[in-house]
Parts: C-alpha cells; sequence; structure tokens
C-alpha cells in the first residue's frame, strides 16, 4: 500500500477540475473521488487500464440495451453510469500519481466516441426491435452525429480563439519591443538637447535627474559606460531597477457581457460551485440520452429534448464566439489608432 497518497481532501483538491459538467459535480466526483483514492493507493491499475475499464463497461450498457426490455433499460443505464464514472477516474489517476501522457488522453477520447456510437446504435436498434418505429433509426443517427457535431465545434473554437489570442499576444509584444526601444537613450541625445549639463558631475552624483527627465522618466537608475569616439555612451536601466509593467488586459467577452449583464452573476454562483456555464455540454447529453430516458422508459421524449438543448446551447456559444471576434477587430483596431499617431510623431 502506497503512503504517499493524501487525504482525500488534498485528492479532491489535486484531481478534480476547477470548472466541470453539474452532472460530473453533483452525481460522479462525490463516487469518484474517493474510489480514486484508494485506487491509487492500494492497487497498481494504471489509468490506461482504468480506460479500457471504461469502455468495457460501456459496451456491457450497449448489450444491455439491445434487450429492448424496460427492465434491461434499467440495467443499461446503470452500467452506463458506472461506466462513465470510471472514465471519470481515469484522468483523475493520471493527475494524482503524475501517470498521465499523451498517449492516454487519445486513448480517453477515441473509447468514448466508441461508447456512444455502440450504445446509442444499440439503445435505438433495440427499441426498434421492440417496437418497429423507424424513428429510432434516425434517433441512432441524429445521437451519433450530434456527439461528433460537438466535438468538431469546441475543437474549432478552440482554435480560433487561440489564434486570436497568438494574434494580440504577436501585438502586444511588438508594441513593447517599441517602447523598450524609446526606453534607451543616448548620453549624446541628452547633451545635445541640454548643453548646460556637466557630465562629469552627473557622473559623480550618479546621473542626476536634471538630464531631461521627461525623456528618462522611466529609468530611476542609470548606468553610464565611457564613451570612445567610435561608440556613444548609451543610458541604460539595471533590471533590478526598473518598474514593473503593468499587464495588458485584453478582453475579448466585452459585448456579450455588456448584452447579458446578468451573465457574470450566474458564472460566478456556478464557478463557486466548480459547475461551467455549458449546463447541456455532451456530457448532459449522454446522459439523458442513456441514462435518464431508459431510465423512465422515455427514450423518444428525452433524446429529442436533449438534442434540442444541445443544439441550443452550441448555437449560443457560436454566438458567443461571433461577438468575441467583433471585440478582436476593434482591439486589432485599437493597435493601429495608436500607432499611427506614434508614426506621425
Amino acid at each position: 500500500m502506497r503512503r504517499d497518497i493524501p487525504p482525500l481532501a488534498e485528492v479532491r483538491r489535486l484531481t478534480q477540475k476547477k470548472r466541470d459538467a453539474w452532472w460530473t459535480v453533483l452525481l460522479v466526483d462525490p463516487v469518484a473521488t474517493p474510489l480514486v483514492r484508494q485506487t491509487a493507493m492500494r492497487t497498481r491499475i494504471t489509468p490506461n487500464q482504468i480506460t479500457w475499464g471504461a469502455l468495457l463497461l460501456g459496451l456491457v450498457s450497449a448489450a444491455c440495451f439491445t434487450q429492448g426490455d424496460w427492465r434491461w433499460l434499467v440495467a443499461g443505464a446503470v452500467v452506463y453510469h458506472l461506466s462513465f464514472i470510471l472514465d471519470c477516474m481515469d484522468g483523475k489517476v493520471a493527475r494524482l500519481t503524475g501517470q498521465g501522457s499523451v498517449f492516454g488522453a487519445w486513448l480517453d477520447y477515441i473509447f468514448d466516441r466508441i461508447r456512444v456510437m455502440a450504445c446509442a446504435v444499440a439503445l435505438m436498434g433495440g427499441q426498434y426491435h421492440r417496437t418497429g418505429d423507424t424513428f429510432y433509426i434516425w434517433l441512432a443517427a441524429g445521437v451519433v452525429a450530434l456527439d461528433g457535431l460537438r466535438y468538431i465545434n469546441s475543437l474549432e473554437i478552440f482554435k480560433t480563439r487561440h489564434t486570436m489570442r497568438k494574434q494580440i499576444k504577436a501585438r502586444i509584444r511588438a508594441a513593447r519591443r517599441a517602447e523598450d526601444t524609446a526606453e534607451v537613450a543616448f548620453m549624446e541625445d541628452l547633451l545635445r538637447d541640454n548643453p548646460e549639463a556637466d557630465i562629469e558631475q552627473d557622473i559623480q552624483q550618479d546621473v542626476q535627474q536634471n538630464l531631461q527627465q521627461d525623456r528618462v522618466e522611466a529609468m530611476e537608475v542609470v548606468a553610464v559606460a565611457e564613451a570612445t569616439e567610435s561608440a556613444p555612451v548609451l543610458v541604460t536601466v539595471p533590471a533590478s531597477k526598473r518598474r514593473k509593467k503593468k499587464a495588458d488586459v485584453i478582453d475579448l467577452q466585452r459585448e456579450f457581457r455588456s448584452r447579458f449583464p446578468g451573465y457574470l452573476r450566474a458564472r460566478s454562483y456556478l464557478l463557486r460551485h466548480r459547475v461551467r456555464t455549458h449546463l447541456i455540454s455532451g456530457i448532459e447529453f449522454q446522459m439523458g440520452v442513456f441514462i435518464v430516458g431508459p431510465l423512465f422508459d422515455a427514450v423518444i421524449p428525452v433524446t429529442v429534448v436533449s438534442a434540442v438543448l444541445l443544439l441550443l446551447f452550441e448555437l449560443a456559444i457560436v454566438y458567443k464566439l461571433l461577438l468575441s471576434t467583433r471585440d478582436f477587430a476593434r482591439t486589432l483596431d485599437s493597435f493601429e489608432t495608436t500607432k499611427t499617431p506614434a508614426a506621425a510623431a
């Protein structure tokens, strides 16, 4: 038994995400986190082995769904939830034990998609066999398509946001390089503007501030190199004496928050409880289709409602991205506006 596994409270801090789906926060983490601690402390099970276990349980759930009968639907729903608990445990064990890997993340993603496809086909196929209603076939295709669509959409939104941030950071770095260049002053220029200055006296007095304070206001301490005929005197600022620059804060959600002022209050409340604002994500969609619907023998209405809610939230995310791109364009324009007067000066 491992002795280096911390207490449960510390395990929660180390393994639980700061933001997660409400289903995970309320119905999975209270079970998964203690199991993660016991698994890491008492066994040698690896995160990839847990991922395989989650897939196998998912296939067992699919086998239950194929039977079509309500009792088998309940069994399939229970097994699916256990499969999802294991699916949440693999990442937590990886974070706790330091066994995470890129391949493990890929394996987890692929197995999730296989589980959803298998359970969707099995659930709707079982219901079609029981009732003969061809609408179940369309539901199977819709569930698989929506599961793929949400991942494609989230990936593309992430790439778009990353591109916007990358471009803004490049502009800021360019602006900072320009500022750093402006902060470097040459002594010959200072003396040209202040011919009455006594350079030797300035050196003895650590360069008095009377050498055009407005040109060197960012410099608190200066070091004056000895000038030669081929090299001008360069005034620099020691790193230890430079003023710390304030971080540039770029807000790419300004227009969205201005249109929906209540969003911040709702977001703050949810985040205090570790719940992300995307309330109907892929997780809730899966749970509605494979747990809630089978448990209440209401596969069609629950699946349709879950699909509609998922689409609405995905459209809301796209709309939020649209407003963010407008803030992005305005931010780039502000760089150009700032640059133009500087160039003219």
